[in-house]
């Protein structure tokens, strides 16, 4: 079987989605499936190649669309994007084509996968208007809000099926009248082959930044709003009063980088707040092994109730002790008191005070760590969570009636 996904952007760049990206293939590759990958004109990492070996995958790229404002650009990104994907479905010649959010991707695959008859499938991993509304480009309930989460709608109802990553964004859509054998769950997951064993401390990195011999607060990520790591600045000035050997390291960068500095310097925090700015890949468990406890406060709204993140499944495979807000989708991974500790979203005084429940009661801290690496290797590997997948792809190929493209033709950059 061969799958032909398209990605909003993929490898050298690294993010939550690309991780994401990364475990699917591998253990699609592992079940014997071929895959085939092309990128959105939003990939920045290549302009000029139609196409880039990265660690050993191909990435067929889409060239720029030319466009900065809107509509008229998204216009153009999925224009270029459907005559890119008809050059590389005409040369792979896939089963299915497996668009990935947002919904610029699944347009053109429903253009493409009629013209060629190929059925389609669309995996939404959030929704398009609820990221722009905490990147702060639109607000809920707008013109563009409503005129984005229709479009998404209307394509959900075109695709021969969709994927989401949670309950709560599968949720959503069978509220809007999708029906709920239409929609699987995929959800998110680790590869344990990255994951096997426990980060050890580096006393020397720790002497560098000034946490020798402190309790370190940690997280590791992108610095967006909905995180919640202004909440754990404010939680860090209340419980330092009461336990100064407590400190916060914070590992990436991001939007709210600059806004976090200041905030920490006008809580009086210098000295108490260490940013790494952003490290390579394969220096990330370095940092993580300074950690005691990795904190993962993310404020209450749309966007954090229906998608359950990456990372704190990550903490628990490397066997780290966590605090999260209880939002919906904590609340998919987090079992409170068992696999790590849940707080009452958007409380600083909540938080404040499971950090120091938390630190004070170390003694469970060893059933806590097994728990959580249990629950990564019995449900949320990659094996498991990518097996979801065959009931429908293998449906959908075998009940293919549509005759295929009469010849293929030459991609138009070595896919070897």
């Amino acid at each position: 079987m061969r799958i032909l996904h398209v990605f909003d952007h993929s490898l050298p760049l690294q993010s939550g989605y690309v991780f994401r990206s990364l475990g699917i293939l591998r253990a699609q590759r592992a079940r014997g499936w071929q895959t085939v990958h092309l990128t959105s004109p939003k990939h920045t990492a290549a302009r000029k190649a139609l196409a880039e070996q990265v660690d050993g995958w191909t990435f067929h790229r889409t060239p720029d669309a030319g466009h900065r404002f809107p509509i008229l650009n998204e216009r153009a990104q999925v224009r270029a994007t459907t005559q890119r994907l008809r050059e590389v479905v005409d040369a792979a010649r896939p089963d299915i084509i497996h668009a990935h959010s947002p919904v610029l991707n699944a347009l053109p695959a429903l253009t493409v996968g009629r013209e060629r008859g190929i059925p389609v499938v669309y995996e939404i991993r959030a929704f398009w208007e609820d990221a722009a509304v905490d990147h702060g480009t639109t607000r809920e309930g707008s013109l563009r809000y409503r005129a984005t989460r229709a479009l998404e709608t209307w394509a959900a109802r075109r695709v021969s099926h969709l994927f989401t990553i949670c309950e709560g964004l599968r949720a959503d859509l069978v509220g809007r009248g999708l029906p709920s054998d239409k929609v699987t769950v995929i959800p998110n997951a680790v590869d344990l082959k990255d994951f096997s064993a426990a980060p050890i401390r580096d006393a020397e990195l720790a002497r560098a930044l000034g946490l020798e011999g402190s309790t370190v607060l940690g997280f590791v990520g992108s610095f967006y709003a909905y995180e919640g790591l202004d909440l754990l600045l404010e939680a860090l000035a209340k419980i330092r009063a009461q336990r100064p050997d407590i400190k916060a390291l914070l590992v990436g960068g991001g939007p709210q980088e600059e806004v976090l500095k200041a905030k920490a310097q006008s809580l009086g925090l210098d000295g108490s707040v260490v940013f790494t700015g952003r490290v390579r890949h394969d220096q990330v468990n370095r940092y993580y092994g300074l950690i005691d406890l990795l904190t993962f406060p993310r404020h209450p709204m749309r966007l954090t109730e229906l998608v359950t993140p990456l990372k704190p499944l990550e903490a628990m495979a490397l066997g780290r002790v966590l605090v999260a807000s209880d939002v919906g989708g904590h609340k998919e991974l987090v079992r409170d008191g068992a696999t790590g500790f849940l707080f009452k979203a958007g409380s600083v005084d909540a938080l404040a005070d499971r950090i120091v429940e938390a630190v004070s009661n170390r003694d469970r801290w060893d059933a806590i760590r097994n728990a959580g690496r249990r629950f990564v290797e019995t449900e949320r590997n990659w094996d498991a969570s990518v097996a979801r997948y065959a009931p429908v792809y293998e449906k959908l190929v075998l009940g293919k009636d549509v005759p295929r493209a009469p010849q293929a033709a030459a991609v138009k950059a070595p896919a070897r």
